[in-house]
């Protein structure tokens, strides 16, 4: 017996969805390769990425954003702090707790990676799209970021 396609399986959200996450997922992995290889764990990323959006945090307030327990992220912490990524610093309103941040020189590092994804991107687009299309990607980018918040 053949199944039948449920009508949202064969609707034009259902396929613009597929299709979306087709091409973003081969823009992602365009991009990444724009920079060099590192083996930062999942994890580390996304506490550096934080770090970088928000600010320096306690390694508490780091486990409670990542939905990890505050030993796990002690452990992330620590690879990244043998790395010269993050330092620890007393958080000048309490002195009990430490403040992780962004070493100066990663920081740097996460400017050059992005500018060359940037570079990549921005001649992606001079070389691939003309004006008007341009001009249509800018629309989209803004849904995109909406559905991103969503």
């Amino acid at each position: 017996m053949v199944k039948q396609p449920s009508p949202t399986e064969t609707s034009p959200s259902a396929t613009l969805a597929g299709d979306l996450r087709i091409a973003l997922g081969k823009l992602s992995r365009r991009l990444r390769e724009q920079v060099h290889p590192n083996d930062l764990t999942h994890a580390q990323k996304s506490v550096l990425l934080r770090l970088d959006r928000d600010g320096p945090t306690t390694v508490s307030a780091l486990a409670r954003a990542e939905s990890v327990k505050p030993q796990s992220m002690r452990v992330t912490v620590a690879g990244l702090e043998a790395m010269g990524a993050v330092v620890g610093k007393p958080d000048p309103t309490d002195g009990r707790q430490t403040l992780i941040d962004l070493t100066p020189g990663f920081r740097m590092v996460l400017k050059e990676s992005r500018a060359a994804k940037d570079d990549w991107l921005f001649r992606a687009l001079q070389a691939q799209l003309s004006p008007q299309e341009q001009a249509e990607l800018t629309s989209a980018v803004k849904l995109l970021q909406r559905l991103a918040e969503f």
